[in-house]
């Protein structure tokens, strides 16, 4: 499965990230450096949302073609629990 796009967005946080440990040590403004964080923050659900949604086009949809019911119980108790996590 090609996750291309998570890991793009992963790439950029990690990025930002180097940036907001840079600015603690360079003893930079609070609200600088937390707005930081919070764009590396958004850039991770990103990531989460992209790879969640390749795997709803691919690994469920390929579940629920299939004639085996227990593979697709499976992958929606795996859907709700993501969606458990995620909600938290």
């Amino acid at each position: 499965m090609d996750h291309s796009e998570a890991k793009k967005y992963l790439r950029i946080a990690q990025g930002n990230l180097e940036a907001a440990m840079k600015m603690i040590d360079n003893e930079r403004y609070c609200v600088d450096i937390s707005n930081q964080i919070l764009a590396v923050n958004a850039l991770l659900n990103k990531a989460n949302q992209q790879v969640i949604k390749d795997h709803v086009h691919s690994c469920i949809r390929a579940a629920f073609e299939s004639d085996d019911e227990g593979i697709k119980e499976e992958k929606v108790n795996e859907v709700i629990e993501l969606l458990r996590k995620v909600m938290k």
